[in-house]
C-alpha cells in the first residue's frame, strides 16, 4: 500500500482492487494529523494488506483518536476493530445507522461510539470538522467531511472513478489521467455505485452540490480516486451530469461464462463454468 502525503497533516493511504470490465478501481484510507489525531476509514482489511502496518508509517496507531467511518461498507471498514484494539483512546464517529448496519455483522462497542450527522461538526484539537451528505453515495449512512482548517473534502465513494491501469490507480494526482480520461471514469462510477442516479429529480439532484460550491475546497480526497488537488468546480460539473445517465448493467451469465473460457488453464485442467456441467 504506498502512502502519498497530500499536505502536511494528511496522508493518504493508497490500496486498489481490479474490478474486471471496469478497470482498477483506488481504494484508500486517510490520515489527518490535527492535534488529536484522525484516520477516515480503514481500508480493504485484507490480509496481505498490512492495514496497521502502513498506519504505523504515518503515525504511531495508540495516537489515533477519531476514526471517521464514512458508512460501513467492507472497503471502508476492513482494519476497523485492529486499529480499535491498537489505538485504546479512539472513538468511532458515524451515525446510528451505520452502527447499526455493522451491527448485523460484528457490532462496534457501543461505548467507543460518536454519533454524528450530516450538518454537525467535531472539534478535533487544532479543527473542526463538518460531516456532510455527499451527492453521490452507495449507503444511505454515507457522512463525507469537510476539514475546516486545510479546506480539504474528504468525499466517501462520490467523485470516484476507476482507473485504466493500476499504476494510475496508485498515482499521487489524478491529473496524471486525461481529462476526457477522467470524465468517462467518474460518469462510469456515478452508473455503478449511485445506480439511482438516472432516476433522480435534476433539479433537486443539482441542489445537492451546494455545500461543495460553497466551501470550494482546493483538494478532494475521494475513496475510489486519486488526490484531485484544484479540479473541484469541473469535476462537479462532470457529476452533475450524471443524472439521466443510462444505468449500469453488470455482466450476465453468458458474458462470464466467455471471460472464463478465455484464462488459461491451470494445472488442474479446465474449470467449468458456473451452472454448466462437468
Amino acid at each position: 500500500m504506498p502512502v502519498h502525503k497530500v499536505r502536511p497533516d494528511i496522508s493518504v493511504l493508497n490500496d486498489s482492487l481490479e474490478a474486471p470490465g471496469i478497470g482498477h478501481l483506488p481504494v484508500n484510507a486517510f490520515v489527518l494529523l490535527a492535534s488529536q489525531p484522525v484516520v477516515i476509514d480503514t481500508g480493504l482489511g485484507l490480509p496481505d494488506r498490512n492495514f496497521l502496518e502502513v498506519l504505523g508509517s504515518v503515525l504511531d496507531p495508540a495516537d489515533v483518536r477519531w476514526i471517521w467511518l464514512t458508512h460501513p461498507d467492507r472497503d471502508h471498514t476492513g482494519g476497523i476493530f485492529d486499529l480499535l484494539a491498537a489505538a485504546p483512546k479512539a472513538r468511532v464517529v458515524t451515525t446510528f445507522l451505520s452502527a447499526g448496519f455493522m451491527s448485523c455483522e460484528r457490532p462496534l462497542p457501543l461505548d467507543r461510539l460518536y454519533l454524528l450527522n450530516p450538518g454537525q461538526s467535531l472539534n478535533v484539537g487544532d479543527r473542526t470538522l463538518t460531516g456532510f451528505k455527499p451527492p453521490l453515495f452507495d449507503n444511505p449512512a454515507t457522512v463525507a467531511l469537510f476539514d475546516d482548517r486545510s479546506g480539504v473534502c474528504f468525499s466517501s465513494d462520490c467523485f470516484g472513478g476507476p482507473m485504466p491501469s493500476a499504476e494510475l490507480a496508485h498515482a499521487d494526482d489524478v491529473r496524471a489521467v486525461g481529462v476526457e480520461e477522467l470524465r468517462a471514469a467518474q460518469l462510469l462510477w456515478a452508473t455503478v455505485d449511485s445506480p439511482w442516479v438516472h432516476n433522480v429529480d435534476v433539479q433537486k439532484f443539482l441542489g445537492t452540490f451546494q455545500p461543495l460550491r460553497d466551501r470550494e475546497p482546493e483538494l478532494i480526497l475521494s475513496t475510489h480516486l486519486p488526490p484531485a488537488p484544484g479540479l473541484t468546480a469541473s469535476m462537479i460539473d462532470t457529476l452533475g451530469s450524471a443524472a439521466g445517465e443510462s444505468a449500469f448493467v453488470g455482466p450476465d451469465q453468458a458474458a462470464l461464462e466467455q471471460m472464463l473460457a478465455g484464462f488459461e488453464p491451470t494445472g488442474g485442467g479446465h474449470q467449468p463454468a458456473p451452472g454448466s456441467p462437468g
